[in-house]
């Protein structure tokens, strides 16, 4: 029953190791991992300090590479326990190992002192003789194999002992060389931690110097942009103000025509009546569409939340639309009239719909924007390096209309978008189909 016991908990601890070893195994794999994404942050950082000028970019970066080493850190921490346990489980299989070596060497002495002193043949031949019948003289001479059988097991047994402790201690050594190589290590990476750290204090420090410096930058681009946006607003006025003069004259003119083709007992309006009814049409802050326009404005409403991205391929919504904190100084709130979409570099601007495009606004050398009428809807797509539509031309649906400008500052091609009836403007992300 005890040889059971002892079998079952060498069993037990047998797969504890397997365990610890998968286990092991998973944490180097995982530790890998780590490894090479904050390779690729340190790329990634390197970079950003060539190519960047903003110091915050620098910090968030700085941040992920602190985390990715904290995780590394930790993941050592676990290798080394899991290690410990196993050096822990082989050192009570070594002291195991050692006592039962040390009983069957104490019983192999004394067996050989009896043999000693029974060594001789005539020993043997006078226990064999003193027999009192056959059959006890035959169960001496069994009694005698088994005992050299035993010695020769015995034997077996205290070499095979040996060697499976000799097996133990050279892992052990072996173990206590990886422990102590995860120790350096980690006391390496703490090191290189701490660095980190005060790199990203310095780079803190240098964001709260220049904190004034920031953000008068960052109120200046958005002054800029409320220029261009009452710019717009400006222009959609001046467009629905053309649209209803060309309506109003259309209206006059059918009246005359009436007039002149209508006998004259029949009831026509006045002539103030046109005057007056002239006035409110061209004195409109909304465009009074024609039946073609109501057509075009209507299809334009039907089509919300299926118009096709403003771009091919959309990479990010880099700043939402509407009021929101600024990514870095949250104290700062940004109001963006439309949507920003990144997309490839040297990527176009499609037209979102077909329409006539009412105004080409150059803001800068390198910032143009387009303005399309949809009926009484408007797009714009603005930060476009170059225009391929002039005035007055009609467009179609995923017509190409300019390329969109990629930024020398930060690398990247971000392409404003604007929706609007008349001068109240729409959240463009829920008129685009969902991606």
């Amino acid at each position: 029953m005890s040889k059971f016991i002892f079998s079952f908990l060498i069993l037990c601890i047998s797969c504890s190791v397997w365990g610890q070893e998968d286990q092991q195994k998973k944490l180097e794999e995982r530790k890998a991992q780590i490894q090479k994404e904050i390779r690729e942050t340190e790329e990634l950082l390197q970079t950003t300090k060539k190519k960047e000028k903003s110091v915050t970019k620098l910090i968030l970066i700085q941040s992920s590479k602190i985390k990715l080493k904290e995780k590394l850190i930790n993941t050592t921490e676990k290798q080394t326990k899991l290690l410990s346990n196993d050096m822990y489980i082989n050192q009570l299989e070594i002291n195991r190992l050692q006592r039962e070596l040390e009983i069957l060497k104490k019983d192999y002495a004394a067996m050989i002192v009896k043999s000693y002193k029974s060594r001789s043949e005539q020993s043997r031949a006078m226990f064999l003789l003193s027999s009192k019948n056959f059959l006890q003289a035959y169960k001496r001479v069994q009694y005698m194999k088994q005992y050299t059988s035993y010695r020769k097991t015995q034997g077996v047994e205290i070499k095979e002992k040996t060697t499976e402790l000799n097996n133990y201690n050279q892992k052990i050594v072996v173990q206590k060389s990886a422990k102590q190589k995860l120790i350096e290590e980690n006391e390496k990476e703490r090191l290189e931690l701490q660095k980190e750290k005060q790199e990203q204090e310095v780079l803190a420090n240098s964001i709260k110097k220049d904190k004034k410096k920031y953000l008068a930058e960052i109120k200046k681009k958005q002054q800029e942009t409320r220029a261009i946006d009452q710019k717009i607003d400006r222009l959609i006025r001046e467009a629905i103000a053309e649209a209803n003069r060309k309506a109003a004259e259309a209206n006059r003119k059918a009246v005359e025509a009436s007039r002149k083709a209508t006998p004259n007992n029949t009831k026509i309006p006045t002539k103030e009546a046109v005057v007056a009814e002239t006035k409110a049409i061209e004195s409109s802050t909304k465009i009074v569409l024609t039946a073609e326009g109501k057509i075009l404005a209507d299809n334009f409403k039907a089509n919300k939340g299926r118009l096709p991205w403003p771009v091919e391929k959309m990479v990010s919504i880099y700043s939402a639309y509407g009021e929101h904190p600024h990514p870095e100084f949250k104290s700062l709130v940004i109001k963006n009239s439309g949507v920003d979409i990144e997309t490839e570099k040297g990527a176009n601007a499609r037209a979102v719909f077909g329409g006539v495009v009412t105004s080409i606004m150059v803001f800068s050398p390198v910032n143009t924007a387009v303005m399309i009428q949809h009926g009484d809807f408007f797009t714009v797509y603005q930060n476009l390096s170059s225009v391929s539509v002039n005035k007055g031309d009609k467009v179609s649906i995923k017509q190409t209309i300019g390329r969109v400008r990629t930024s020398g500052d930060n690398g990247k091609t971000i392409l404003k978008f604007t929706i609007s009836q008349n001068t109240t403007y729409f959240n463009p992300s829920s008129w685009l189909y969902k991606m």
